[in-house]
């Protein structure tokens, strides 16, 4: 067990794809989005996914979070055969360890930012109902939004919803936080103001997976992979790990 009580594998391996392939049907034939793949990714990484737009990159990150099933190979996270799993083990299982941000925010339009914070609380029913709002707050704390907190998302701005959707993300105490595109969307204050939580969070062990179109923010991931027509081109090490994140050495 990790130190925050999920499990993991002994050699701390949170990731494993092993030989994944992803296919759609297109008319009466079939394209191959992703061909091939094998990766695995340690607990407490900090990895950009790179590559033009189309290429597979969204596609890898709903086979990681189980949103979507691969063809063939296997996809393992946290020891847990997400290629075996039913739809309901995967809902039930996404809910206590991951983390997912969207580029578009995804908050519900008729909550305020605290109660769209409670939500993954109240599905997953893992603190008591009397904990969820202290603990929701003090997640909006975390991201400069606790003055905000009983604003609807309409009346924030699209820097501050994002920030809301990590403090969402954030609700159960996942292991793994996955971002689509998460900065797309933002000025480059925002951007910067959003990445900045994320480089806080890989600080705290947090292990975080973030595509990106964005290669300056890209580079400043401990671990960069780039992605062309399915397969991974390139994995190398990012200037965080070389001791430059945020111009310190």
């Amino acid at each position: 067990m990790s130190a925050n009580g999920h499990p993991q594998t002994s050699s701390e391996v949170l990731i494993r794809l092993n030989n994944v392939f992803k296919r759609f049907p297109l008319g009466d034939k079939e394209t191959t989005v992703i061909k091939g793949i094998s990766m695995t990714v340690d607990a407490g990484e900090f990895v950009s996914i790179v590559g033009p737009s189309g290429n597979g990159k969204s596609t890898l990150l709903n086979m990681i979070t189980g949103i979507d099933r691969p063809s063939d190979g296997e996809v393992v996270i946290l020891d847990h055969e997400l290629h075996r799993m039913s739809e309901e083990s995967l809902a039930a299982w996404r809910g206590r360890y991951v983390g997912i941000i969207f580029q578009f925010f995804q908050m519900l339009p008729g909550l305020s930012l605290l109660h769209n914070v409670m939500l993954p609380m109240d599905f997953l029913r893992k603190y008591a109902p009397k904990e969820r709002q202290d603990r929701a707050m003090a997640l909006l704390e975390l991201v400069d939004l606790a003055d905000q907190a009983h604003k609807l998302p309409a009346f924030v701005s699209g820097g501050q919803q994002q920030r809301a959707a990590i403090a969402r993300a954030l609700a159960n105490d996942p292991p793994l936080i996955i971002a689509d595109e998460p900065t797309g969307n933002l000025d480059t204050n925002s951007a910067e103001s959003v990445f900045m939580l994320f480089e806080k969070m890989a600080g705290q062990g947090k292990t975080l997976l973030m595509v990106t179109h964005d290669n300056d923010l890209a580079r400043r991931a401990t671990r960069q992979i780039e992605i062309r027509n399915g397969r991974i081109v390139r994995d190398s090490k990012g200037d965080a790990d070389k001791g430059t994140i945020n111009g310190h050495t």
